[in-house]
């Protein structure tokens, strides 16, 4: 398949360099405008986030779908909030609705007191098994032909039967996380699994791992989706200074933001999830890593989400998106911290860059011929 680019749907213009907005989390007229950038930008995907606080997900990417003709959102999901019978219906509905054109990203929960915030009170452990046992009632809601019954650790019942299915053959499912729980979950049972953004080699062994376990499972690997967060300029130097205006405008914010609130501050502790501590083992090495991935963001935000930035010229960052692309990531995922002028400078200056070195490939002609 292809390599295809993700965006995240902002449904308000703030990011961590501007603290919090002023509408309530959904600016609608705004959210229209940067779906419609989005598609007429040539992103395929963009990610629908899930958190405790914010904007209904799976509203929002219905509202997604009702605003483009091609892009595909990737529903980020929780497994445990809503019986997977329903929800199975729900996103076969809505990839009907958009004729094929949806996504679903597993989200197991790494951070307890998150997850409490909704009345789940399971392990980690628990929270990844359970994952596993939703994914496969989902497949086989989609597939089966008549009413069937599940008995399972964590969900119940008995002669379920349904006239919604997809669109197509089935809704492509991505699990992210760097733990060895999301690798197994992900190995066995991903279509897509999600990474954020480590250097090169780091990234390289997170593959090998999933990779290693969807071989013993006799199933696809997983095509790899990866996370950044591009600050870019017509030179390298104009990036570069971008980047520390950009790292001084997220400081600021932090210093002002309450502890507790949506972006932790340094002092709040080590993040609980393995992703995050991850990312920060990184930049504790150091604040530049292989062509361009830059981590400062990383400790300012104490690791609160995707936050290695690769910075650079255009030519530079679309190099760099092509390093990851050769050590098998089919996905990649950029968002910055202007959300919409961002995407349109990557729309317009980067895809092309790395979309023109692809199709100029040896496996591309091979493809075509």
């Amino acid at each position: 398949m292809p390599v295809e680019f993700i965006s995240a749907t902002h449904t308000t213009n703030t990011t961590e360099a501007t603290g919090p907005g002023r509408h309530g989390g959904f600016d609608v007229d705004y959210t229209r405008r940067f779906v419609r950038a989005l598609d007429d930008g040539g992103f395929d995907w963009t990610l629908v986030a899930y958190s405790s606080a914010g904007v209904d997900a799976e509203q929002v990417a219905q509202f997604v779908v009702n605003n483009s003709e091609r892009i595909k959102p990737m529903l980020a999901h929780r497994p445990g909030f809503v019986f997977p019978t329903r929800v199975a219906k729900a996103l076969a509905t809505l990839d009907r609705i958009g004729r094929g054109r949806l996504g679903l990203h597993i989200i197991s929960g790494g951070n307890d007191a998150e997850q409490a915030r909704e009345g789940d009170y399971l392990t980690k452990s628990q929270r990844y098994d359970r994952s596993e046992e939703f994914i496969q009632i989902l497949r086989k809601v989609w597939t089966s032909t008549g009413p069937f019954d599940h008995e399972g650790e964590y969900y119940r019942f008995e002669d379920f039967a349904t006239d919604i299915r997809p669109y197509g053959d089935t809704i492509p499912i991505s699990v992210g996380g760097s733990s060895a729980e999301a690798y197994r979950v992900g190995g066995r049972q991903g279509d897509i699994f999600g990474l954020w953004g480590e250097p090169l080699k780091e990234t390289a062994e997170q593959i090998a791992a999933v990779n290693a376990i969807a071989d013993a499972a006799g199933r696809p690997r997983p095509r790899i989706w990866v996370s950044f967060r591009p600050i870019v300029a017509a030179t390298d130097e104009l990036a570069w200074a971008k980047a520390h205006q950009i790292l001084g405008q997220v400081q600021r914010t932090i210093a002002a933001t309450p502890a507790g609130a949506r972006y932790p501050v340094p002092g709040d502790g080590r993040p609980a999830n393995v992703g995050s501590q991850r990312l920060l083992d990184v930049a504790a090495r150091g604040e530049l890593h292989d062509r361009a991935l830059w981590t400062p963001l990383v400790t300012a935000t104490n690791a609160a989400g995707s936050s290695t930035a690769l910075v650079g010229s255009y030519e530079t960052v679309a190099k760099a998106l092509l390093d990851y692309v050769d050590i098998g990531c089919e996905l990649l995922s950029i968002r910055g911290y202007d959300p919409l002028n961002d995407a349109v400078d990557y729309a317009r200056y980067v895809l092309p860059l790395v979309r023109q070195e692809l199709a100029r490939r040896p496996e591309a002609t091979a493809l075509a011929g």
